[in-house]
């Protein structure tokens, strides 16, 4: 299915045997061992890849050839759970598709806790030349 998607796109089947290789995550010495070319070889079939699909990357051309890989399922095939199994706690978890992040109302941002840490008087003048600087430079405060 991929591969007759890049030759539509105008990818020889060469370069669409190519990119759907490098799309399942395969290096360019992979590629030239399955395909029996030098990696040299690889390397001008992947630049002509790019020009021809428009990418500028090997990220940007398997993100464009994930959707046609066949093992993507679409947003709307996956159903959401919502059950837990038995004995599990709930944890934060990455939304799937549109759900929309919930802000965590627990948690503190770390530059705020070391402020008020050094604000109480911790790290305060514990510098070497007791000028009152202490450690704040690591933190960047």
């Amino acid at each position: 299915m991929l591969r007759d998607v890049l030759i539509q796109k105008g990818l020889s089947n060469r370069e669409a045997e190519v990119a759907e290789l490098v799309s399942k995550g395969l290096s360019n010495k992979e590629v030239a061992n399955q395909l029996f070319v030098t990696e040299k070889t690889v390397k001008f079939h992947l630049t002509n890849i790019y020009k021809k699909m428009s990418v500028k990357s090997r990220a940007q051309l398997i993100v464009w050839c994930l959707p046609h890989l066949g093992f993507v399922e679409s947003e709307t095939a996956q159903p959401i759970r919502q059950e837990m199994v038995a004995g599990a706690t709930a944890i934060n978890t990455i939304p799937v598709g549109n759900q929309p992040v919930a802000p965590a109302s627990n948690v503190t941002p770390i530059r705020t806790e070391i402020a008020a840490t050094l604000n109480s008087g911790l790290g305060q003048g514990s510098g070497n030349n007791g000028n009152g600087n202490g450690d704040i430079g690591a933190f960047g405060l």
